[in-house]
């Protein structure tokens, strides 16, 4: 088959992709750069890396935005097939991964502003909500992280008697309650406050407590507990 024009192979060996980052390391690679290596090849019309452009300006040439589409979003992209989308939704995924992946053991919480960037980087592609909760030790220490129920747009509903099973599996001592509100909006509902005494209160009988009620989007969090309503 004759090779057409827009062949990344005819480019100058220090401007593929591969080779320069064999060359100079990773870092030092464009975005659009380090797609088109996962997507591999182009189409007949156009090389990996104006592939990888389009994918890119799909996500608002925002990777966070990026995170957030769809394996059939990104195929709507002429020349991204469903195993070139699979390829960039692991990779996505791995790197949003290795941004939460703080090592538990050594991870204390003493206020807020310690856990809320740990929340926000596990809960902030979610696009509907989601209820999850951390399982600390006596010394504040994350023993586990665990999505409890997953909602709709506007919310979500999670059983307290599931939470507080789950927190007797986990030997947890204290829990902290987290959400996420993909409407941007951190203004906790009537239903949050509501549920959180609930849990609260069940969670006093079994000599667990409840530190905090954290609400995150990507603009930022809501503490119930430094707001004083816990």
């Amino acid at each position: 088959m004759q090779e057409h024009k827009y062949s990344i192979k005819q480019w100058a060996k220090d401007d593929r992709p591969r080779e320069k980052l064999l060359l100079n390391g990773a870092e030092n690679l464009s975005n659009s750069e380090l797609l088109a290596i996962l997507i591999h090849n182009g189409s007949k019309e156009k090389t990996a890396v104006d592939l990888a452009k389009e994918i890119l300006k799909l996500g608002k040439d925002n990777l966070g935005e990026l995170g957030k589409l769809s394996i059939k979003e990104l195929m709507k992209i002429k020349g991204i097939g469903e195993a070139k989308a699979i390829t960039i939704a692991a990779a996505l995924e791995l790197g949003r991964r290795r941004q939460a992946a703080v090592p538990l053991e050594k991870l204390a919480v003493s206020s807020s502003d310690d856990i809320a960037h740990f929340l926000q980087a596990k809960l902030k592609d979610y696009r509907h909500e989601v209820f999850a909760v951390l399982f600390l030790n006596r010394a504040n220490k994350i023993n586990h992280f665990e999505i409890i129920s997953e909602g709709g747009i506007t919310g979500t509903v999670a059983d307290p008697r599931v939470i507080l099973r789950k927190a007797l599996e986990e030997d947890a001592v204290n829990i902290i309650l987290c959400h996420n509100h993909p409407s941007g909006s951190l203004k906790p509902s009537r239903a949050d406050e509501q549920l959180t005494a609930k849990i609260k209160e069940a969670a006093r009988y079994l000599d667990i407590t409840v530190l905090d009620h954290i609400i995150v989007s990507e603009d930022g969090y809501y503490s119930f507990a430094d707001e004083g309503i816990l």
